[in-house]
Order: C-alpha cells, then structure tokens, then sequence
C-alpha cells in the first residue's frame, strides 16, 4: 500500500533489474518507483519495472542525514506528475531538489569523476603525495581533499561509478591504474580499514609500493613534483561545459549542485565551477585546458560550448557575460 518506494541497492544494473521486477508485483499501480543511483540509465529501470511513466532518479548525497541536494532525474517516459510528486516529496523532507536531464553520472558525479579521476593520475606519477594533494585542494576551496572524500565514498563504488562511466564517455573517463590495484588488495576505503591513507593500524606503505611498481613496469610515467591545483579543477570546469552544451541542466542548477553536493567554494565564496570559470576568464580557461590538453592528452579536449563562447567575446566577469551574467 505505499505511495513511494525508493531503491538503493549496488550500482549493477543486474541487481536493480532483478529488484525491480520484484517490486512490480507486489506494489500498486499508483505507486512510484525511485532509484537512488549515483550514474545509471533511469530509462532502463523504467523498461525493467514494466511501468516506466513511474520510474524515476532520486540521488540523494552521501551523508543523505546531512547532504540538502538531491538530484530529480527523469528518464524517457518518465510522467510529469511523477517528476512533480517526487520534487515535493522531496521539499518535505527540507531538502534541495534539482532536476536534471538523464546522461551517465547526471550531474554531480559526472562532474567529480573526471576531478578525482585526474587526482589518481597525479598520485600514480608521483606529481604529489596523496596528503599534500588533499591539503591543497583544501586550501584551494574544497571541503575535504579528493582522496579522503574517495576513501569516505568507498574506492568500490568509486571504481563502479568510473568503469560505467568510461564505458559511456570513452577515452576522457578511462580510469586510473591504480583503482583497480586497490580493490584487488581489499583496500576500499574508511569502511574496510585502508583506502588511499591507512585507518586504525594500517598505513599507506603498500599503495606507495603499488605506485612503484606501475612506476618501475612502464606503465606509468613518473612526474614527480608537477602537481598543479588547475590540473584537477579544470577539467571540472570543462565537464560543467560539456553538460551546458548538452542541455543537462541550467548554468545556475549547475552551480548550485556542485555548491549543495559537494561543498565547492573558491576565494571564500561559495561557487560553482562555471562561477569559477567565468571569475578566472573564459580565455584562460581555453586556453590553459589547451596546454593540459598538449601535455597529457585528448581527456583534456576543451569543450566546444567553451570555445565559442570565448569566439563570441563571452569571457566572464570581465566581459559582463560568459556562462553566467553580470551586471556593470
């Protein structure tokens, strides 16, 4: 007899699949059918239930106790009525809902990936040492660093959300080397004791042996002391771009997802990536993305939305537009 059921089962879709039509026989018609998933397709859970017009994402962000935002995301025959219901349902629970359209990852993580992602990459090479890495992405307006947050999340479903990704989005979303690795050694973060740092007794000896070993094999090119903040935010900024051009949700949801999901702030304020953008200037933008892009390759590939805004003179604060607007 209930009104709302709400999914959270792990993140393969043979598992939700299998759940869903169980759900179909013993909940009523009327009822709605809402996935907490934090990357896959709404559209295909919709085929599996069998009543698609009911079938909707609801991701709520990790600690749902605490996160406000939570992400309303439609799949194709999603019904209006549902997207409504689920949008005030979830005002009644005094939290932030923002819709947006259906893609791989939807908003928030699509955005994260490519930043924690590219944090990984550096580690491998030796850019900077995880802690380092963390202190300064604190210090550049972050909450927490991008290897404590991946260890909190779980490297499990962190390596689950990228590998789906990278299947979805190609060569810009192909994951680090050392994900794996991780796994493989039981080393999922907070929850099992070890992630990226150790908790308790553990340490991070065997990660700094595992970077070693990619290191001395060839698989990975060593680049000590490289690190640069821009290196992961950009391509933050160049994904926020990305979902602009693909008409995903509006610069200002945008921005306010990023600030509500993941606590971004820069200079003090609290600010999106495309605030960010446009405070730095949409040409340094461009055109560092390019000199990343010369270095380290074709994940960097700035987006095409960027590249016209910058040729329509669309440069940010200082132009008076450019993916927001500013008054004089």
């Amino acid at each position: 007899d209930v009104d709302i059921v709400i999914e959270a089962v792990p993140e393969k879709m043979a598992i939700k699949r299998a759940v869903l039509a169980d759900l179909a026989q013993v909940i009523p018609e009327s009822a709605i059918v809402a996935s907490n998933t934090s990357a896959l397709s709404i559209s295909e859970m919709g085929a599996a239930l069998g009543r698609p017009q009911k079938m909707v994402g609801l991701h709520f962000f990790n600690p749902a106790s605490v996160m406000k935002l939570v992400e309303v995301i439609p799949g194709l025959d999603t019904a209006q009525d549902t997207v409504d219901d689920v949008v005030a349902f979830t005002e009644s629970l005094r939290k932030l809902p923002v819709v947006v359209k259906e893609c791989p990852g939807f908003l928030v993580n699509r955005l994260l990936m490519p930043y924690l992602n590219e944090a990984v990459l550096a580690l491998e090479e030796g850019a900077a040492p995880a802690g380092e890495i963390d202190q300064r992405m604190q210090a550049w307006g972050w909450p927490m660093g991008p290897f404590l947050l991946m260890d909190m999340l779980g490297l499990d479903v962190c390596a689950h959300v990228g590998e789906y990704l990278e299947t979805e989005y190609g060569e810009r979303m192909k994951g680090a080397r050392l994900f794996p690795l991780l796994l493989q050694a039981g080393r999922l973060g907070e929850k099992s004791g070890a992630g990226f740092f150790g908790y308790g007794g553990e340490s991070d000896e065997p990660v700094l042996k595992m970077i070693a070993e990619l290191q001395a094999s060839g698989q990975v090119k060593p680049n000590p002391g490289s690190f640069s903040e821009e290196r992961l935010i950009l391509p933050l900024i160049n994904e926020a771009a990305l979902c602009l051009q693909e008409g995903i949700a509006s610069p200002g949801d945008i921005d306010l997802a990023m600030i509500a999901g993941s606590g971004m702030t820069y200079q003090g304020e609290r600010m999106g990536p495309l605030a960010v953008a446009d405070t730095l200037g949409l040409d340094v933008v461009l055109e560092r993305l390019e000199q990343l892009q010369a270095r380290y390759g074709e994940r960097f590939r700035p987006a095409r939305f960027l590249k016209m805004k910058v040729r329509a003179g669309h440069l940010g604060k200082k132009a008076g537009r450019g993916f927001h607007e500013y008054s004089a």
